[in-house]
């Protein structure tokens, strides 16, 4: 850095300024001056492959490519090798290459308007792709920026998508528009486009699945001219694939109903409500399901598990279900009990007898019953949805006043059941079955009903006969008397068909305080004088039984003595039996031990000597045997060894026989005739060549005939 204005040494020929910065760059030796300054020591940056070096200018200069900079101004350089910045340049950083795949491209955005390293003019804020195919290592320039990594989308024979805003043929997008994409495809979603609902897969409808369209745009379809808004069904079995000008409403299936089973279906045209029972049926595109409320109470009657029949004395509802109200309401009328519906569109109400199953129908709905329960009957205890028919009992606590002011507490019990024709030809049949509900509380009418003639009794008698004739008088209050003068059978309410059968007396207790004193006293002391006289009885029966139970004994006792006596004397009788037989038998027993003792001796020496001569049979036996055994035994030995010995000898002889075969085989005929007269031969040779015409040679042991030999030697002669 220049510190005063000064001309530089001769061999760099160049003004400086004050404040001027350059660089010297090596190799070289820098000799420091009074007016330069050393501000710092710039080193080299290295730019390895698939990287660019960000630059920024401090002031307008020009880079190293002799271009132009102004203050400020940004640019890249990609050149791969180490780069020294100059004095006006700043490294802003070291920007790394995206790698690009063919699943991988990126989304770029121009900061300002410019021309790209393509040639392509881009202006502020357009956005464009970068695939592989333009590049496969791209470094974003300074003028772009990078909005995201956008992957692939890779659709499979069996998917689709719906591209929204998708973009032209002239790059830009066309905003509200929809495009389907079917697959087998791959393709890279362009800048401003999106995907509706993401990559779907294709419907695939079943036998008993359909699909709900609606039209969103209009359009002409196999001859059907579809206008927005229209609706249609497509049913299964098939492949669907929605266009743009269609959007999928629903997916419904199939529901199989049994022939207890049923669905409310409502026609959204004409708001009809209808029950579907006992079929498989699909909702079509103009049918919903409809939904039946029923009130509070009846919902949870319907959803309790209590049995109407076995826990009719309950008086929890139990534990609730949820029902679906689409469903057809049904309910189980159980054995013996009746169930009243009411049809409100037609005004007409029905009697279903038990067992049997009840379906409402849209309009329809149970008439719920509201019983008295509890001791006495307190009204709205019991809630049902049907009537049981009986027979049955209910309990209830009531208080009389006799003629005398007594005031008594009586718990009665009545028998009840209802009379009624189920002969479906019976001209009486609805008129039965209507009247059994004309009474909505029938068991709180009934008691309040029994109770008031009961009151009106007892009311006309004093304590002490009702005491002792309660159970006439509460009778005959009940039932009323006959011709005769006798306590009827039954009480019939004719209203409902209600029959009182019977009537039991379960508790008589007084009211006031005194009169239950004093009736229990006169109670207590009943109860004590009766207690006494059977304590009175029962001693003096139990005096009886003790003294015939002594004289029992005494006789058994001198029955026992008598029996004593005459065992005491069969005993001695016996005991000199035994003496005699004593006596007499030692001898004899001596005797026959010992001719048994001898018998035995001789028998044992017969046995000895006939176990003995088996014993040297048995010996000579066996050594007969071993001995006929070792012979056998050797002469096998002996015939084997002969036969291995053969047959080695007749394989020794093969052996030789083919070696001898082979030799001569190898060696030849004429070979082993030569071989064999080779002596003579040499002889014949040696003697030819010492010249001789005849000889004779001999070892000096062996005779000669000579007889011949001259003839021999003569004749040779003569013949010559």
């Amino acid at each position: 850095k220049m510190v005063v204005v000064f001309i530089k040494q001769w061999y760099q020929r160049r003004v400086r300024g004050a404040h001027d910065e350059w660089l010297f760059t090596g190799p070289g030796t820098h000799i420091p001056v009074k007016d330069v300054e050393v501000v710092e020591t710039i080193r080299a940056s290295i730019i390895k492959p698939n990287e660019a070096l960000r630059l920024r200018a401090l002031k307008a200069c020009k880079d190293q490519a002799g271009k132009d900079r102004v203050c400020g101004e940004e640019w890249l350089v990609s050149k791969t090798g180490a780069y020294l910045p100059g004095a006006y340049e700043q490294v802003v950083g070291t920007i790394s290459a995206y790698i690009l795949t063919e699943n991988i491209a990126l989304h770029l955005e121009a900061l300002q308007s410019f021309k790209d390293r393509f040639g392509i003019a881009r202006k502020s804020g357009e956005q464009w792709l970068i695939t592989i195919k333009e590049s496969e290592a791209f470094i974003p320039d300074v003028n772009e920026k990078v909005v995201q990594v956008v992957p692939i989308s890779t659709l499979t024979n069996r998917q689709y998508c719906i591209v929204l805003d998708p973009m032209g043929e002239d790059g830009k997008n066309r905003l509200g528009q929809r495009k389907l994409v079917k697959g087998d495809k791959s393709f890279f979603l362009q800048p401003g486009e999106r995907l509706e609902a993401g990559i779907q897969d294709v419907h695939i409808l079943g036998d008993d699945e359909a699909l709900i369209l609606k039209a969103v745009l209009g359009y002409e379809e196999n001859g059907v001219r579809r206008e927005p808004g229209h609706m249609w069904m497509v049913r299964g079995p098939c492949e669907f694939i929605p266009s743009i000008e269609m959007e999928i409403i629903d997916r419904r299936k199939a529901m199989p109903l049994d022939e207890n089973e049923g669905i409310y279906v409502r026609d959204i045209k004409s708001g009809k409500v209808r029950a579907v029972v006992g079929q498989t049926y699909v909702l079509n595109q103009d049918e919903e399901l409809w939904e039946k409320n029923l009130p509070e109470q009846i919902e949870k009657l319907l959803s309790s598990e209590i049995d109407p029949l076995a826990d009719r004395n309950a008086r929890s509802q139990g534990s609730a279900k949820s029902r679906q109200k689409h469903k057809v309401v049904t309910y189980r009328v159980p054995h013996n009990a009746a169930a009243q519906i009411y049809d409100y569109k037609a005004k007409r109400a029905r009697v279903v007898f038990g067992p049997d199953l009840v379906m409402l129908a849209p309009d329809e709905h149970f008439t719920q019953l509201s019983l008295s329960g509890g001791k006495p009957k307190r009204p709205n205890c019991i809630r049902s949805l049907c009537l049981l028919l009986g027979p049955d009992f209910m309990t209830d606590i009531i208080t009389v006043e006799t003629s005398d002011h007594a005031r008594l507490a009586l718990q009665l019990s009545y028998n009840w059941h209802f009379e009624y024709n189920l002969a479906a030809d019976s001209a009486s049949y609805q008129a039965d079955a209507s009247a059994l509900f004309a009474v909505p509380d029938f068991v709180g009418d009934a008691c309040k009903a029994l109770a008031s003639r009961i009151r009106g009794a007892v009311a006309a008698v004093p304590f002490d006969d009702f005491h002792r004739n309660s159970a006439r008088i509460i009778r005959s209050s009940v039932f009323g008397l006959d011709d005769n003068m006798k306590v009827k059978g039954s009480f019939k309410f004719n209203a409902n068909r209600l029959v009182i059968t019977n009537v039991d007396i379960q508790s008589v207790e007084p009211v006031d305080q005194r009169t239950r004193d004093s009736l229990q006293k006169s109670v207590q002391l009943a109860i004590e004088i009766t207690t006494n006289s059977q304590e009175a009885t029962a001693r003096h029966e139990a005096e009886r039984l003790e003294q015939e139970a002594k004289g029992r004994l005494e006789r058994q006792k001198i029955d026992d003595e008598a029996e004593a006596e005459k065992a005491r004397t069969e005993l001695l009788k016996l005991q000199s039996m035994s003496a005699a037989v004593e006596s007499t038998g030692q001898a004899k027993a001596e005797a026959q031990s010992r001719a048994e003792s001898q018998k035995i001796e001789g028998q044992a020496a017969v046995e000895q000597a006939q176990l003995k001569a088996e014993a040297q049979n048995i010996e000579a036996s066996s050594e007969l045997k071993r001995i006929n055994d070792a012979r056998a035994g050797e002469l096998e030995y002996v015939k084997a060894t002969n036969t291995l010995e053969i047959e080695k000898a007749k394989e020794m002889a093969s052996i030789e026989t083919s070696k001898f075969q082979n030799m001569v085989t190898t060696l030849g005929a004429e070979n082993i005739a030569k071989i064999a007269t080779s002596g003579h031969d040499n002889q014949l040779a040696m003697l030819q060549a010492l010249g001789l015409q005849s000889t004779l040679i001999t070892d000096g042991s062996t005779p000669l005939n000579l007889f011949n030999t001259a003839k021999g030697f003569v004749g040779a002669l003569e013949d010559k």
